[in-house]
């Protein structure tokens, strides 16, 4: 739906440039006027002397005076006056009028009110004589004195009461369907709340499109828990907003006011010339007026010429992951890797799909939604995909998050906890990937959605990978170099046949999200973190360091730069158990009902991961070294060279293979172990056990 055009904002102050242009006619016309009355005007400041004491009479002299006072006014940098400045003009001229009046009214009593003597008028000028000598007329000297005296205090509160309340500025109505507020606000800016579409309430568990014959689990197991947002006194936080930027000299117009799950967004528009680093530079100030424990300022909003001021609400509404996946949005998306985000600071439904990032990270402190978002994601996938079209492999070193998932035939292995075996499972993959281009190449097909549109009977059907690796900073510790090597990998490559990493941590420093991955990774979410550095690290930006955990968090996609604040939906224990029950159920019924199906299954899995991890696991510690060192596709050229050349030794393999000093060593370490080698003795070479059959 489009929105209507914004009016342009109206300036409120006069702007620099009619400030000192009519100051400086002020000061000119006042000195004129102060050097006519000393006979050092010349012949012009003569006449001029001589013009307004017949028109005003004594009251000429006070001309300088309210001329000047005109001046300091319109020079002032905090102008007092709201209105446009010919209603200064009015009020001064109101006053000298009215002085004149009064020194009329005086005169006439000294020499009578019956007579009419203009020659010897003085006091008030032929203006002043005429405009008392009526009122006297009609009303006699004591009211015409009390009215006149009533006029001229009136109009100085009035020309004066801007001076001892600068900070007051014009009051506009505001109308907004809530409670008047009880205390008084000094001023109100003008803004609207945004109008948001109401949804139609779904009273039966809609169906999600799926697809392949796959019946996904009922939305009736998820809960439908959800609360509207409590903003708080939304023109009070406007009125302060705009109050303590007023203080520190910066002039603004309020806008739209947008009303998130979380927080509240103020939108503002600076007068011209002011810097936005100014604004930014005072979110302590505004957070302390406003007593709130952070905001976070958006400078500019992407797409609008607008400043956003995030305000956190006095109670944030949950999101139901119920209410993300029944959204027609969802429902009929064609990308079976479209999986649900949260809600904005509009209050608007967010998704994102995965094939399209195609790999994610996820960074935040624990407690602050992480895991919860990983769960999210796994079950808006569960949702689309049946395991034929799907799959996952699922690394969770902490053994606590993932484990519930187990039971479901979308698992291509058990959770693995072990960071050995996470190093197998990711070299099986990477060989998978070479694996799948293979296909690709044979079938003439350019990635995985070409392919299985193409598909037919007696093909292999090539479901989608999705790696979910719940802590990375354990792995990392563990095999660090191994693991990024292998994630770098699949990063680079693995989109193209349908494989996609999830990654998320709780430290994410530079050892562990390393520069490689990174820059391999554009798309990520960072929520709650513990300082700015891992803000920087995250999202090469400040700014998650002010989120208010618990599902709050900044989302940052590969085809933009600019951050979008996001509330995650919650899921709980509860329903992932509910979710998982009835795939578990649904799955031991179709063993049952199609039994030679699941032998044709199982005969498939001689090389499957789950067949690798199990021989694996199954063997000693050792076995999954030998497995490692096995795997190694430069094991049999490092045995060619060290045979033939009879050396042995890590950099000398570095040079020859051109490969890093970890992957040498292991090298070497394996031909050891297989005899190829000698043991390390101090500085010397490795005896060469094997000879050459050229020898």
């Amino acid at each position: 739906m489009e929105k209507k055009q914004e009016k342009p904002f109206k300036t409120k102050f006069f702007t620099p440039y009619k400030n000192y242009i009519f100051a400086s006619l002020s000061l000119i016309f006042a000195l004129i006027f102060i050097f006519s009355f000393t006979n050092k005007a010349g012949v012009i400041g003569s006449l001029i002397e001589k013009a307004f004491l017949f028109l005003l009479g004594n009251t000429v002299y006070i001309i300088p005076l309210i001329l000047l006072t005109a001046f300091f006014l319109l020079l002032s940098k905090r102008n007092p006056y709201s209105k446009k400045e010919k209603y200064l003009g009015f009020l001064l001229i109101a006053f000298l009028l009215e002085s004149a009046t009064l020194f009329g009214i005086a005169e006439l009593e000294f020499i009578g009110a019956n007579g009419f003597n203009l020659q010897a008028q003085s006091l008030g000028g032929v203006i002043g004589y005429l405009l008392s000598f009526l009122m006297i007329k009609g009303f006699g000297f004591w009211v015409a004195l009390s009215i006149i005296t009533i006029l001229i205090i009136t109009t100085l509160v009035i020309l004066l009461e801007p001076l001892f309340k600068k900070e007051k500025l014009e009051q506009e109505e505001i109308v907004i369907k809530k409670p008047t507020p009880k205390k008084k606000i000094p001023f109100l800016p003008r803004f609207k709340k945004t109008k948001k579409e109401k949804e139609p309430i779904i009273k039966e568990a809609p169906k999600i499109k799926t697809f392949s014959p796959y019946e996904a689990p009922p939305l009736n197991l998820l809960s439908k828990r959800g609360a509207k947002p409590e903003s708080g006194d939304i023109k009070l936080n406007a009125s302060t907003i705009q109050k303590t930027l007023f203080n520190f000299g910066i002039q603004v117009d309020m806008g739209e006011v947008n009303v998130g799950p979380t927080v509240s967004q103020y939108t503002l528009k600076p007068a011209k010339g002011i810097k936005l680093s100014r604004i930014t530079n005072l979110a302590n100030n505004l957070a302390l007026d406003l007593a709130t424990e952070s905001i976070r300022i958006e400078a500019p909003i992407p797409g609008k010429a607008l400043v956003g001021i995030e305000i956190p609400n006095k109670k944030r509404a949950i999101v139901s992951l119920y209410e993300m996946l029944a959204s027609k949005h969802f429902r009929s998306s064609e990308s079976p890797l479209f999986f649900a985000l949260g809600k904005d600071v509009k209050g608007e439904l967010v998704y994102a799909d995965l094939g399209e990032m195609p790999h994610l990270l996820v960074g935040g402190t624990t407690g602050s939604g992480k895991s919860i978002c990983l769960n999210c994601i796994i079950l808006s996938l569960m949702y689309r995909n049946s395991h034929e079209d799907m799959q996952f492999v699922m690394i969770d070193p902490k053994k606590v998050e993932l484990l519930p998932f187990n039971p479901i035939n979308h698992l291509m292995c058990p959770v693995i906890a072990n960071p050995d075996e996470a190093i197998i499972a990711l070299k099986w993959l990477v060989g998978e990937m070479e694996s799948r281009f293979e296909t690709l190449k044979n079938a003439g097909n350019r990635d995985i959605s070409s392919y299985n549109k193409s598909w037919k009977q007696g093909m292999e059907k090539m479901p989608y990978i999705v790696v979910i690796i719940d802590e990375l900073a354990d792995l990392m510790m563990a095999r660090g170099k191994e693991i990024e090597s292998y994630i770098v990998r699949l990063a680079q490559k693995a989109r193209a046949v349908g494989i996609h990493l999830v990654l998320a941590t709780q430290r994410p420093s530079v050892e562990v999200i390393t520069g490689l991955i990174k820059a391999n990774i554009s798309s990520r979410i960072s929520f709650k973190v513990a300082s700015q550095v891992d803000s920087r690290t995250m999202l090469d930006v400040a700014g998650a360091e002010k989120l208010l955990g618990k599902g709050d968090f900044l989302f940052q996609s590969k085809d933009t730069t600019n951050l979008k604040r996001i509330q995650g939906p919650f899921v709980s224990e509860k329903e992932i158990k509910n979710v998982v029950s009835f795939i578990e159920s649904k799955k031991l019924k179709e063993d049952l009902e199609n039994p030679e199906k699941f032998l044709e299954i199982e005969s498939k899995k001689e090389h499957s991961l789950k067949t690798v991890l199990e021989e694996a696991i199954s063997s000693p510690s050792m076995q999954i070294d030998q497995f490692l060192r096995d795997e190694d596709p430069l094991y049999e050229q490092a045995k060619q060279i060290v045979i033939k050349t009879k050396k042995a030794s890590t950099s000398y393999l570095q040079r020859k293979l051109k490969i890093g000093y970890a992957r040498a060593a292991r090298i070497i370490d394996a031909l050891e172990e297989g005899g190829i080698v000698g043991p390390q003795d101090g500085s010397r070479q490795r005896e060469v056990y094997i000879k050459d059959e050229q020898d």
